[in-house]
């Protein structure tokens, strides 16, 4: 997660919706979406394929009309205005490189129609490539680039004609993982150096959070929730934001009682809790519930291991091993499924078997509450 809530908490917004509506006959697409954008941010909307993230990408880019609502860009209403005369240029999922040209004929192809002189263009071209680490590929044909290298070939395309509102439809999703997590990376790194705002659109959760200031998450065309990464991922606002975002458990509970800030509630598995308010994102009523707590909420108490906070039994039902990490699906007493438990794999701690008989630590304030 991104760190940069005080350089950026007070930028004006370069890009403003207001009850965005969009219609294909009777689909709804875009339902009432309004929000704002603020100048060198780099935002995020994300949701699983079909919420209309990527019509909505078009719909600020100029590709795709509005049914009603406005689009303001740097404070002008976007309504008739062409895409080549927004301040936006778009990166697309397939980079739309052109493979008979070399690398820096595609990076300039923008700029054929430019009145600069043909050693401006030259310049300019340079000045991109080297943006993106490309300085000593000018001469090189695009089809024999990498997937990483056309995805910055894209990049230093679209940053040459010095947009203010750069926006990305899943650019990395092509890419392996390895290379994926490399160009989250670079990306990050020249938002910086640029200054101008990112629009990323990504059904990719990992990605969002890590990249993004801030993250609009969507279902069926609209936004359920928007906030910074850590939020979402500490205090969603809805059980379908806490199941989307990353991995999350949930229990079966009761509202037992609720007054002057704070929520009683019995919890399978856990037992008897008193949460603050703030950990209810909606109102508590009195009745069943569900409490979510993510794995690494859960601490497993290896030999010798003093807990601080709550303590429950539990056994060892499952156990997958990822290198750094391990996870485990723990057995409570009282709770009809297993709850998943990460644990790092630090030097001398061994690995428990299925079977195993194990204490778990945990702390009520990690507990999210959806009545």
């Amino acid at each position: 997660m991104r760190d940069t809530s005080s350089e950026r908490g007070e930028a004006p917004a370069i890009v403003t919706l207001q009850a965005v509506e969009k219609y294909y006959g009777e689909y709804h697409a875009l339902r009432g979406i309004s929000a704002e954008i603020r100048q060198g941010e780099f935002f995020s909307l994300l949701g699983p394929s079909g919420c209309g993230k990527t019509t909505l990408l078009r719909a600020i880019a100029g590709f795709e009309d509005i049914s009603s609502g406005s689009i303001r860009l740097d404070g002008r209403d976007m309504e008739g205005v062409a895409p080549n005369r927004r301040p936006t240029n778009l990166v697309f999922q397939s980079y739309a490189i052109f493979p008979h040209l070399t690398v820096a004929q595609n990076v300039g192809f923008g700029l054929r129609k430019a009145q600069m002189s043909a050693e401006d263009k030259r310049r300019a071209v340079g000045e991109a490539l080297e943006m993106v680490g490309l300085g000593d590929f000018g001469a090189r044909a695009a089809h024999a680039l990498s997937g990483g290298q056309r995805q910055r070939v894209a990049l230093a395309r679209a940053l040459i004609l010095k947009p203010r509102v750069l926006l990305l439809d899943e650019p990395l999703s092509a890419l392996d993982k390895k290379m994926r997590e490399v160009m989250q990376v670079e990306l990050i790194k020249l938002q910086r150096e640029v200054g101008i705002t990112f629009i990323l659109v990504t059904h990719d959760q990992e990605e969002a959070l890590v990249m993004s200031d801030r993250i609009a998450v969507m279902f069926e065309g609209g936004i359920a929730q928007l906030d910074d990464p850590e939020t979402l991922y500490r205090r969603p606002s809805s059980r379908r934001v806490a199941e989307f975002i990353g991995m999350m458990n949930f229990l079966p509970a009761r509202v037992t009682g609720s007054g002057s800030g704070r929520i009683e509630a019995e919890v399978a598995g856990l037992g008897r809790v008193t949460l603050d308010a703030g950990q209810c994102p909606g109102e508590a009523h009195p009745g069943a519930a569900a409490v979510g707590l993510r794995p690494e909420s859960l601490t497993i108490l290896f030999d010798g291991g003093v807990a601080h906070d709550r303590e429950v039994r539990g056994s060892v039902a499952e156990v997958t091993y990822y290198g750094d990490m391990t996870y485990y699906d723990i057995a409570l007493d009282g709770a009809p499924d297993t709850v998943s438990v990460s644990a790092r794999n630090m030097p001398g701690r061994r690995v428990l078997e299925r079977g195993e008989t194990t204490t778990l630590a945990w702390d009520p304030r990690a507990l999210s509450l959806f009545c």
